[in-house]
């Protein structure tokens, strides 16, 4: 009986399918062509790349076109959780009609701080756009969803943006870097306070970083008008990261009429990923079903 409930929780997206997840080996792209902005070196921990998952087997060669997701894995600036949140949250949103795009992005663990996590996010949002066509995905619909210090840098993206240079000779840096949605997974928020999480905030800004940089990098007080729609989730019960982070970016998000929806689950501790059968691994559903009512995903 608690295999055919697993198996059915499966299919509706609430519980990963690992053989998807594994089914096959991502396409690693560079995000610059040739030595990335303030690269070390030219090792592989000095090129950050977008994983692109094949589509599900029998996909359709006529289909419309989809929309994607940049995902921004958790490690706490230190390292990236790229199984149960990044492969297995691309399995996920394959399911869910959502080209996933995963990215390995730089961070202190490979010899980086800020600004080079964020300059990588904001490159992979200009690169699926100017990549829409050839990807088969809607430049229109590619938003950025992010776990932990992952959730960090996915709303640093959304608060930090520009349209693109419409000169500029590389035709990605043309594009907007600007995500059209977001969704923030007991993310890191707020750095300088009394519950922010002070690993993410040291590997990123350092230990002795100034106050005008630690304020510009506390995503909620970036948050204006221009900041895309936002979906959160978090769990009381959290002791890695507070949800007090998500409660004070949800407030800000009000604040500026920003339209958002914040799930806070009692049970479950940080780094959870889909959830596997706790109740909270209801954000799966709940997230997709905020996705149709935002117009990203058909009916």
């Amino acid at each position: 009986m608690r295999r055919l409930v697993v198996a059915v929780l499966a299919l509706l997206g609430v519980l990963p399918l690992p053989s998807l997840a594994v089914a096959q080996e991502p396409e690693a792209v560079p995000l610059w062509p040739g030595r990335a902005p303030g690269a070390n070196g030219d090792d592989d921990r000095d090129v950050p790349r977008l994983l692109r998952f094949p589509p599900p087997a029998g996909r359709p060669d006529g289909e419309a076109l989809r929309p994607a997701i940049v995902v921004c894995p958790g490690g706490g600036y230190g390292h990236l959780a790229m199984g149960h949140e990044g492969r297995d949250i691309a399995a996920w949103l394959h399911r869910s009609g959502i080209e996933p795009l995963v990215l390995d992005y730089r961070h202190r663990g490979k010899g980086y701080g800020h600004p080079w996590p964020l300059r990588d996010a904001q490159r992979a949002l200009r690169l699926a756009r100017q990549r829409a066509a050839d990807w088969r995905i809607d430049p229109k619909r590619i938003g950025v969803l992010g776990f932990s210090a992952g959730g960090h840098l996915a709303a640093s993206a959304s608060v930090h943006h520009d349209p693109g240079e419409p000169t500029n000779a590389d035709l990605v840096e043309r594009q907007s870097c600007r995500p059209d949605f977001a969704v923030l997974c007991y993310p890191v928020i707020a750095f300088g306070q009394e519950f922010s999480h002070r690993g993410s905030q040291q590997n990123l800004l350092g230990r002795d970083a100034a106050a005008e940089l630690v304020a510009r990098m506390s995503v909620e007080r970036q948050v204006d008008e221009t900041t895309p729609p936002t979906f959160l989730w978090h769990t009381s019960a959290d002791r890695g990261v507070s949800a007090e982070n998500s409660l004070v970016y949800y407030r800000a998000l009000l604040r500026h009429q920003v339209p958002c929806e914040l799930h806070v689950f009692e049970a479950g501790r940080h780094g959870i990923g889909l959830g596997g059968e706790l109740p909270a691994a209801a954000w799966a559903t709940l997230c997709r079903r905020w996705l149709r009512a935002r117009g990203v995903l058909a009916d």
